[in-house]
């Protein structure tokens, strides 16, 4: 039986995550630390929460098993470099360290395709060095998610992905944009299923492909 912490539960990934492993009986406990209040929380869910996120992962002492993090967000949404920063990068690093403060053996991290530490794009170079970081922490099972353009009702519409989604419905491979919840559907059967340990990073069309047995 499985306790999980996870982070992001109030976005478009993590949110379909979490109802998720709600209902799956091998999950016994999720602490679902987030900036904002859940609501209807159900019987096998706590949530710490507080609008900085990092005084609600500090609260967090029971040990878990796995951790999911689902945070992510794009500059604009963030309102400047420093703030995309800290939350695709710092409150990612912090969610996995309060994951192994925990006892965590395996985590499981929405990144982004085209994730690179040397590219010259602002957004998938921080992607990059956050993939960096939590290599460099040496789980002993590390897989990092790097899906494509991400379908789903979001609370708040980006309009770039609005206005691109249809385009990005037509690629091919690993350009083909993916429903949310197929991300977190192989996620789930990833940190679920035997599997070597190390680092196993899910390229789009594999996040697709897993989801599609699964389904």
């Amino acid at each position: 039986m499985t306790h999980v912490l996870i982070t992001g539960a109030t976005g478009l990934v993590g949110g379909h995550l979490l109802r998720m492993m709600v209902q799956e009986p091998r999950i016994i406990h999720i602490t679902a630390a987030t900036r904002r209040p859940l609501q209807d929380i159900p019987a096998k869910v706590s949530n710490p929460y507080d609008p900085q996120l990092t005084d609600a992962l500090a609260q967090v002492t029971a040990p878990v098993d796995i951790v999911f993090c689902c945070l992510g967000t794009t500059r604009r949404e963030a309102g400047s470099k420093e703030a995309f920063v800290h939350a695709d990068y710092t409150l990612v690093v912090d969610t996995a360290l309060t994951g192994q403060r925990l006892g965590a053996s395996q985590m499981l991290v929405v990144s982004a395709m085209g994730a690179n530490a040397r590219s010259p794009f602002f957004y998938n170079r921080v992607k990059g060095k956050m993939e960096e970081a939590l290599i460099a922490q040496q789980w002993p099972r590390l897989t990092i998610a790097r899906p494509s353009m991400l379908l789903g009702d979001r609370e708040n519409r980006r309009l770039n992905e609005s206005l691109l989604a249809p385009l990005f419905g037509f690629l091919p491979g690993n350009w083909k944009s993916i429903d949310a919840r197929d991300v977190a559907r192989a996620m789930l059967n990833d940190a679920l299923a035997p599997a070597t340990q190390g680092v196993n990073i899910l390229s789009s069309a594999k996040l697709r492909e897993m989801a599609a047995r699964q389904a």
